[in-house]
């Protein structure tokens, strides 16, 4: 029995007792139920009766009462114990409580999902790093933590757009293909350019595809340039990140909204909200009126548009996109965004509370790691994957909430030993691979499963584990936290680990009776690894049969 289908069971219960006239009280969507802290106090918990008794007009401790009589003919339901003011605690037999095991094996990879966030269209925008150099470690913890948290609203039913904003529009990109124009000539450095060996790739690149541009003048050349060198690097960008596992849905470029007219087209827009007002020459978008410390200026009084004219007219492609929801990921040093996003929404006309919805991930730093030998003044993405893998990286920068400072030990990162957390984890998931492995050689099979042979006490506890996946896949998702995830899957290695310790999924020595008992643990062993496998593909990290 699962804890959604125990779950079902009390409603059902609470739905019999109403007809029954019984009590009388609105049954809730959905009763939780969650693991006692103390295991002595049963496999499962809840707290209904404290919410419904004295709706229905009675003591929590009596309505509890009425219920536990029902819930104990319930088949599977072992005991039910009421505590304190009215909770109630509730044990499965063996039988119900081990049928979990064979119910994930089946699921396979769609066990975890759930339908919580069915309905909610999301287009979720992170990483975003101008395209003028390679990606750093500032980079590296939202490419991690943004691809993590679109996988676990898609995995509880989300429709997830994950969304990279190419900011090539501005002074920079000129700046940049100066920096790379100079490289070709044997010219310094620009004032404000970009130093480092890639400019040196690049001017390579640029060369090599188009060698006539060497003998041009800067202003005949520079737009040519421009344009190859910022293929060239995005290119390389997309490399970095595919080699990190992540994925984008759409590559939006800043100068498409520039050239296709959407920034004039947003300020009339936002004119019509009745949010705009003209002063001194340029026009102002008024976002003190939903929080913002001052107002914007939108465009220029020379009739340039700002770069806040771009976020706007960004928002509202998104928002003319269907995307009812948009996730901003920004880096450490962007809180003065937050208020002045909500406030472009509140002036388009939607809920600043609802519809956007703006995380600011903390800095990352990596002992010992050094400056990029290619950029000179940055730590590369590409030389952390080089140096720690992307497995290390991915799994340590996920199991941190996004608002804490990280500082990894590479020391601890390579060590393959249990207080190494991604290391604890795959290898249970090696393990439980190895364990089914050598279960074949025993002529160990699931051809058929007696749930009810599962009764060590560590059996239990693997179980009762196991069975909270669908919840804490749902929480990160509500809570855009997939540092769940990661620490619930170091709970299910742990409890794994004790599990194997203390019981055999094989015959012993020269024993070939293979036992129902075998099987039974099999199919416990396959779903331990179903777990983990599912857990580590949130997070993009890969999930070794063998280390």
């Amino acid at each position: 029995m699962t804890p959604e289908e125990l779950s079902a069971a009390i409603s059902a219960c609470l739905t019999q007792a109403v007809a029954a006239g019984e009590i009388s009280v609105d049954i809730p969507d959905v009763v939780r139920v969650e693991r006692p802290k103390s295991r002595e106090h049963g496999d499962w918990a809840t707290n209904i009766a404290l919410q419904l008794g004295k709706k229905a007009g009675m003591a929590p401790r009596d309505f509890a009462q009425l219920l536990a009589n029902r819930l104990a003919e319930v088949p599977g339901v072992g005991a039910v114990d009421i505590a304190g003011p009215g909770f109630l605690n509730i044990t499965l037999d063996a039988a119900a409580a081990g049928e979990l095991a064979r119910t994930i094996v089946e699921a396979g990879k769609a066990y975890g999902t759930n339908n919580s966030l069915a309905g909610h269209v999301v287009n979720m925008e992170f990483v975003s790093a101008n395209p003028t150099g390679p990606l750093h470690i500032g980079h590296t913890r939202w490419a991690a933590l943004g691809d993590a948290i679109a996988r676990v609203l898609r995995a509880s039913g989300a429709d997830v757009t994950s969304e990279y904003y190419i900011n090539d529009a501005g002074n920079q990109m000129n700046v940049f293909a100066r920096s790379v124009y100079n490289r070709m000539h044997g010219l310094p450095v620009p004032e404000g350019g970009y130093p480092g060996e890639y400019i040196k790739e690049l001017a390579d690149s640029v060369e090599a595809e188009a060698p006539q541009l060497k003998g041009l003048d800067e202003e005949t050349a520079l737009p040519q340039i421009r344009e190859l060198a910022y293929v060239a690097q995005m290119a390389d960008i997309k490399k970095t990140l595919a080699d990190f596992g992540v994925s984008f849905d759409v590559f939006f470029s800043e100068t498409s909204l520039h050239e296709g007219g959407a920034v004039a087209d947003a300020v009339a827009r936002l004119r019509e909200q009745g949010h705009i007002f003209d002063e001194e020459g340029a026009v102002w978008l008024r976002t003190t009126d939903f929080g913002d410390d001052k107002d914007r200026v939108l465009i220029r009084a020379n009739g340039e548009p700002t770069y806040f004219a771009a976020d706007a007219a960004y928002y509202l492609s998104k928002k003319d996109r269907g995307f009812t929801e948009k996730i901003y990921l920004l880096g450490a040093d962007h809180h003065g965004y937050v208020n002045r996003l909500k406030a472009i929404a509140a002036c388009a006309g939607d809920d600043k509370e609802k519809n956007i919805e703006v995380l600011i991930g903390q800095l990352i730093s990596v002992n010992g790691a050094k400056l990029s030998k290619r950029a000179g003044n940055i730590i590369e993405l590409r030389d952390l994957i080089d140096w720690l893998g992307a497995d290390a990286l991915r799994y340590s920068l996920g199991r941190f909430p996004a608002d804490s400072p990280i500082a990894l030990d590479p020391e601890q990162l390579k060590k393959n030993t249990n207080d190494n957390p991604v290391f604890y984890v795959q290898y249970a998931h090696a393990r439980s691979a190895a364990a089914a492995r050598n279960a074949a050689e025993k002529n160990v099979t699931r051809e058929s499963f007696d749930a009810g042979e599962l009764t060590d006490p560590t059996e239990n506890e693997l179980l009762a584990v196991l069975g909270q996946f669908p919840s804490v896949v749902a929480g990160a998702a509500e809570f855009r936290e997939p540092h769940r995830i990661a620490r619930y899957l170091e709970q299910v290695a742990g409890a794994y680990h004790s599990w194997y310790a203390a019981t055999r999924i094989t015959p012993i020595g020269e024993d070939t009776n293979v036992l129902p008992v075998h099987s039974a643990r099999l199919w416990l062993n396959d779903a331990t690894t179903t777990v983990l496998a599912n857990g580590l593909e949130l997070l993009g990290v890969s999930a070794p049969e063998r280390m």
